[in-house]
């Protein structure tokens, strides 16, 4: 039922591109038709289902498929890498859509769109999205990180009903001014300046890789407190509401921050309602060589992931009934723990009980073999010289992937 909500928010304003901080108080009385948030079960499990193992391939290929430049030869391989995934998931042809758009001097990209129908309200849509170009780097956290948590989203949620629609876009050419959301939000959304989707919210994910070493344990929830001023209001109930989720539903504390210049910015000034994640200690190795695989934080990705399945599914409004035991079944490796971790002589694998006979790889950051054990759960890796490792934990025919820094 309607009701009457009291927001009194400390919102901590951090201007991406500007170094000054502003903190201003927010009072507003705000009336909205959103019921309670409460913990879900079936949404917890879920969110566990995103795979520490997913994130960190993922984070891999999208470094692998270079600099994806909007209109380059590698900004169409990244355009066909993310359709084969969601053809893997088992996404059909008639659910999957490119949306082509040119700009500037006849620069050509496709943005990229699937769409989950609702069971109640198949033509109000929820979109979640981020953009799959980079500039000057393979721009692993710019936005690797972004697109691979949508992607782990889609292939969690694939069979999962949910009241509203949902849409997972990649947008394109948003390094160059936010040129694909912008055709998107006016050639799609929009047409002829008539509304042809009903859009419930707009999800954006952008940067939020972290930095290997920051403190990495809190994620800015965005909220709309500019432009139009007619959504600003329900912009920031759904973020109140996303920080909620991300504190239910993964081990994160949140930061309430302003949207600013990424792919929500086009829908809000249509009138749309949008929220946003970005990662709270800027790593700022956005747009330069440096934002690679290497420097960013795959548990903080896969923290972020935990926290954005959960919110999508109260968003989209998923059901609460578990589908059976397939739903719930998790690759008990995900579990591990590395200590410690920066380590200089000695690492320390805990696995779960269960798990008897394992092996651990530990390889450079080019896939160079560097040690091979079976069945150690301390193992001496002081002949490593000082660097980032990945260490392969292999049982029964899984596989968990952790980041390990040695640092003497």
């Amino acid at each position: 039922m309607p009701g009457i909500f009291l927001f009194i928010h400390l919102l901590s304003i951090n201007f991406r591109y500007v170094k000054k901080s502003v903190t201003v108080l927010f009072l507003s009385l705000i009336s909205f038709g959103f019921s309670g948030q409460s913990f879900i079960q079936a949404y917890q499990n879920r969110a566990n289902q995103v795979s520490q193992t997913n994130i960190t391939t993922l984070l891999q290929e999208f470094e692998n498929l270079g600099v994806k430049t909007t209109g380059s030869t590698a900004n169409t391989n990244a355009l066909n890498w993310l359709k084969a995934k969601y053809q893997s998931y088992g996404y059909s042809a008639n659910q999957i859509t490119e949306d082509p758009f040119t700009f500037g001097n006849n620069i050509s990209s496709k943005n990229l769109i699937i769409t989950k129908t609702g069971t109640l309200y198949p033509n109000i849509y929820v979109i979640i999205c981020g953009h799959y170009d980079t500039i000057v780097g393979p721009g692993v956290s710019d936005n690797g990180s972004g697109t691979s948590i949508i992607l782990e989203a889609a292939r969690i949620l694939k069979d999962i009903p949910t009241e509203y629609s949902i849409k997972f876009i990649h947008f394109s050419g948003e390094e160059q001014g936010l040129q694909g959301s912008a055709h998107y939000a006016d050639n799609v959304v929009f047409q002829n300046n008539t509304r042809q989707l009903n859009v419930r919210l707009v999800f954006n994910l952008d940067q939020v890789g972290g930095k290997i070493g920051n403190n990495n344990n809190a994620i800015k929830c965005e909220s709309d407190q500019s432009g139009l001023t007619t959504n600003n209001a329900q912009s920031l109930a759904f973020t109140q509401q996303l920080a909620n989720c991300t504190t239910l539903y993964s081990p994160l504390q949140t930061v309430m921050s302003n949207a600013y210049s990424s792919d929500y910015i086009p829908f809000e000034q249509n009138g749309d309602i949008i929220t946003g994640f970005y990662e709270n200690v800027r790593s700022y190795n956005e747009h330069t060589v440096n934002d690679t695989f290497a420097n960013v934080d795959p548990t903080y990705v896969f923290n972020v992931g935990k926290a954005a399945v959960g919110a999508l599914q109260h968003f989209a409004t998923a059901t609460t009934a578990s589908l059976g035991t397939q739903e719930s079944t998790l690759n008990s490796l995900e579990s591990v723990k590395i200590y410690p971790n920066p380590t200089k002589d000695y690492l320390n694998i805990e696995l779960p009980k269960e798990i008897k006979r394992f092996n651990v790889e530990i390889t450079d950051m080019n896939g160079r073999l560097i040690l091979n054990k079976e069945n150690e759960n301390k193992i001496n890796v002081s002949g490593l010289t000082n660097g980032v490792y990945l260490c392969n934990i292999k049982a029964d025919e899984k596989t968990a992937v952790r980041k390990v820094i040695i640092e003497k």
